[in-house]
Formats: structure tokens, C-alpha cells, sequence
């Protein structure tokens, strides 16, 4: 396989529950930012090394839809009422036998793209490498535990490391469908793979990384201009 990733994909049909009033009339991928939105800050992004560029909507997916059609992407998914990894198993993306990154329209991150190819092809290109990073206080999320060869051996959100899920990944799609029983969430399919011993943590973090959950997490952004 080359040294290169043409295929990513943007989580973004998540309802922002926490977001609302603002969600009650767009969706969070929608969310202002910089002059636009969160979601075309992650396509941006991507698109510095990434050709291919695939979005899931779900609520108010045909103003998302319109919003990222608008930007060049090249498919969208509807899955709405669906859960996270639910795209894995149903739609045309399962045919994939190749990686694809994997992240979520609520972070801002900066990310070496290359490095983190290049790891996940030394490490024999597994079925899944998660991108960890730092835990950031007042951001919730899911601790990692390692073990010294980057295998993962557990996901807590109860259970504190120094290490959390960042919402971005690299998957063999193929692999996973191939290997594991179908679900619609994130949390059982990483649950199948670390019993398989096939999840794997990257040992490269974003440059910087920050995940908007509610509106205060937006505004705090936003006074930090972080870019």
C-alpha cells in the first residue's frame, strides 16, 4: 500500500442535544466558526492532504446537506435515527478495502496526516489506530488504556489515563465488517476489537485539538481564538 490516505470521512449527524437552543434551528456541524461553520473547518482541514471527503448527516440533514454540497464533498450518508458506526456496516463505504480517517464534525484539530499514515502502515495497517490526545479540562471524554505495544486494552469514561479518545480514527472498513458482528455504535465495535486484540493507538496526537459539546464550549473557543 502507498504511503497515502485518499479517503476520510466527517461524522456529523449527531443531534447537539447540549447546543440547544442553536440546534433547534441548525445542525451542530453548523455551528459558527471563524466565519463559517465547525464542519467546514474539519473539511479544510482534510483537504490539505485528503481528496476524498464523505459526510454522515442526520438531524436537519438537508440543511447540512445543502451547506456541504456547497463545499465540494464527495458523497453524503444519510444516517439519520442511526447510530455512529451504523455507516460501516450499510452503506457502500463497507466495500472499502482500504484505510480511511475517520473524524467528528464537532472537533477543531490540527493533525499531521502524514506522520499518522505512515504509523498506521508500520503498525500492519490495522483494522482500526485511534488518535488520542491530551485530556483538556471541561471537555468530557473516553480514557484510553494501552498496553506497551499500542494495543488498547480498554475505553472508560469512569477510569481516568492521561490519554483520551479524540474522535479521530483510521479504519479498514472491509476488515471490521469481515471480523466483527454488525452494531451501530462506536463503543461495541471497539468493545469486539480490543477482545480481538485488533485496536490500536497511535502514539502521534494533533498538533491541537478541542471538542465543542455545548455552547459554552463554543464560545469558550471562540474568546481563545483557537485555530
Amino acid at each position: 500500500m502507498k504511503n497515502k490516505i485518499n479517503d476520510a470521512i466527517i461524522l456529523a449527524a449527531g443531534r447537539g442535544i447540549r447546543m440547544r437552543p442553536l440546534t433547534n434551528k441548525i445542525p451542530k456541524a453548523m455551528a459558527p466558526y471563524n466565519g463559517s461553520t465547525l464542519i467546514y473547518q474539519g473539511i479544510k482541514e482534510i483537504r490539505k492532504e485528503i481528496k476524498n471527503v464523505y459526510i454522515t448527516v442526520g438531524h436537519k440533514k438537508s440543511i447540512l446537506a445543502s451547506h456541504v454540497i456547497e463545499k465540494n464533498v464527495s458523497a453524503i450518508i444519510n444516517t439519520n435515527n442511526k447510530g455512529n458506526a451504523w455507516w460501516i456496516y450499510n452503506s457502500l463505504l463497507k466495500y472499502f478495502d482500504k484505510p480511511i480517517f475517520v473524524l467528528t464534525c464537532d472537533n477543531l484539530i490540527k493533525l499531521d496526516f502524514n506522520l499518522l499514515i505512515k504509523e498506521y502502515i508500520e503498525m500492519g495497517s490495522p483494522h482500526c489506530m485511534i488518535v488520542p490526545t491530551k485530556p483538556v479540562k471541561g471537555v468530557d471524554g473516553d480514557y484510553i488504556f494501552k498496553s506497551d505495544k499500542n494495543l488498547i486494552t480498554n475505553i472508560s469514561r469512569k477510569h481516568k489515563s492521561n490519554l483520551y479518545c479524540s474522535g479521530i480514527q483510521i479504519l479498514n472498513i472491509k476488515s471490521i465488517v469481515k471480523d466483527t458482528k454488525k452494531c451501530s455504535d462506536f463503543k461495541i465495535l471497539w468493545s469486539q476489537l480490543i477482545k480481538k486484540k485488533l485496536l490500536y493507538c497511535s502514539e502521534t496526537l494533533p498538533f491541537s485539538w478541542y471538542s465543542i459539546d455545548s455552547i459554552k464550549q463554543l464560545e469558550t473557543i471562540k474568546k481563545k481564538k483557537i485555530k
